[in-house]
């Protein structure tokens, strides 16, 4: 389960966010390209908080998805 006290300083303010057990795999990254990016130190955050039940889902499947559960769902908003 990801960390918010460790989630990087990257994120977007909102729901979601990326911790340091981020590893690079790029996952979320190939699910949903408009809401996170990899950073050039090695690492994914995320760089637009989604809006719509679409972009929700998007990030729920990027969320499900990650084989190190870096992504959060209760984050900030």
């Amino acid at each position: 389960m990801a960390d918010k006290t460790k989630a990087y300083p990257e994120n977007r303010p909102g729901r979601y966010f990326v911790d340091e057990n981020c590893i690079a795999c790029d996952a979320c990254v190939n699910t949903a390209p408009e809401f996170f990016e990899m950073h050039d130190k090695g690492y994914s955050f995320v760089r637009k908080q989604p809006g719509t039940a679409e972009e929700t889902a998007l990030c729920e499947e990027a969320l499900e998805g990650c084989p190190t559960d870096a992504i959060g769902r209760d984050g900030d908003t």
